[in-house]
């Protein structure tokens, strides 16, 4: 018999209860070290009070308006991220995918405007991942998300990733963009040279492209920068966001210069719950926090410490850590045992963090993690790591 919640997850058997920063509590009062904070959502962690103050304060004012009306809210977060970006407008959604499609849809439309609608394709990358809606799968092209839904919506040319070449090969008369994550969280933690970022904004505008970013899990201060191209000195024409942008809420966003948007006119695209007033509460929440003063640099100076302890920690178990990549506080760990084995270790140290491709374990805390939390992480992937060790050397002499 089927399960009432659709059985497309393999949840691990874990109930929380409640959380605290960057712990986790069960029900009988485990506790448990987050480093996955939702997959690179909860940015400042578990009931961070501002967060809650702002969220419980607009719920007993209104939680729902239709978008045809104004909603302040929306107003005032569209205002800060125009300030600290490069946008000059924005569309809120619901999430990361959302924020893809109406970012597909805009790239589109822009050259539709400009009397070249045969201009719909757009490069991507392989080991991408936009979402799971019918159009970012096809985006992302990988098999395995593709399989069994028909045929994959037509208009998207995959490329190797970092590949300039392959980009340049890969443009025709009908490409109009380019859409690559700055750094793949999905894909492996695989960062794009800031070099390359550089080249295909060149090349974007030596071909009249549009060049679009899907910064849904490296944005909001992931890298250290508000936004990860910031670290290129590039500005994107699009950008889609969403996961840290609500601290744990789900909202999203798809942000554009007025050129890039100017086909997105009146009627041409909607959303229900996009601008909702609880999500914009909280989102106006966690910009108080991450655009404040010291935080990013915070940021930076913690995934430094955090960045020194993993080398040693690889050092010290190099039969399980082969190398440790990422930006700022997107981490990846890959490894010589499947990553499995790590993340399940892991789980008996009472630490809980996530996969991704090419065999890494991906490590996702919240911005505002300290000393005390990188101190515990290290004990704990230590005697992870020991578990695993120790399990190989079992099987091996088994094997003798």
């Amino acid at each position: 018999m089927i399960d009432p919640v659709l059985p497309t997850y393999n949840r691990v058997d874990l109930v929380f209860e409640r959380g605290e920063g960057a712990w986790l509590f069960t029900k009988d009062g485990q506790r448990y070290l987050d480093f996955t904070a939702g997959i690179a959502v909860n940015v400042l962690g578990h009931a961070h009070p501002h967060l809650v103050a702002a969220l419980t304060e607009q719920a007993g004012k209104v939680w729902h308006l239709s978008n045809v009306f104004r909603i302040e809210g929306a107003e005032r977060l569209a205002r800060r991220l125009v300030e600290a970006t490069f946008a000059d407008t924005m569309f809120f959604t619901n999430s990361g995918a959302e924020a893809l499609e109406c970012a597909i849809k805009m790239a589109r439309k822009y050259h539709y405007a400009n009397g070249a609608p045969e201009r719909s394709r757009i490069v991507t990358f392989e080991g991408a991942f936009h979402g799971r809606t019918l159009a970012t799968i096809a985006a992302g092209g990988n098999a395995k998300y593709l399989e069994g839904f028909g045929p994959a919506l037509e208009g998207f040319d995959q490329v190797p990733y970092g590949d300039l070449d392959a980009v340049k090969a890969a443009i025709g008369p009908e490409t109009g963009a380019i859409l690559i994550e700055p750094v793949q969280g999905e894909g492996g933690v695989r960062s794009a040279s800031w070099a390359f970022l550089r080249a295909l904004r060149a090349l974007c505008d030596e071909k009249g492209l549009l060049l679009v970013l899907d910064e849904v899990q490296c944005g909001v201060g992931r890298t250290g920068k508000f936004f990860a191209h910031e670290w290129a000195g590039i500005t994107p024409d699009i950008m889609a966001v969403a996961k840290g942008i609500g601290g744990g809420f789900p909202v999203g966003a798809c942000l554009a210069t007025e050129e890039a948007a100017k086909g997105m006119t009146l009627g041409t695209h909607g959303s229900t719950y996009g601008g909702n007033p609880l999500a914009m509460s909280v989102a106006n929440a966690v910009l108080d926090v991450v655009l404040a003063d010291g935080f990013l640099d915070q940021v930076q100076a913690t995934a430094a410490r955090l960045r020194q302890r993993l080398a040693e920690l690889k050092d010290r178990h190099p039969a399980v850590i082969a190398e440790v990549r990422g930006e700022g506080l997107l981490i990846g760990l890959r490894t010589l045992v499947p990553n499995g084995d790590l993340i399940a270790a892991m789980r008996e140290e009472h630490m809980l963090a996530p996969a991704a491709a090419e065999n890494v374990v991906r490590l996702l805390p919240p911005l505002n993690i300290g000393d005390a939390e990188i101190d515990a992480a290290f004990a704990k992937l230590d005697a992870a790591c020991a578990r695993v060790a120790a399990s190989l050397t079992a099987s091996e002499g088994a094997a003798a």
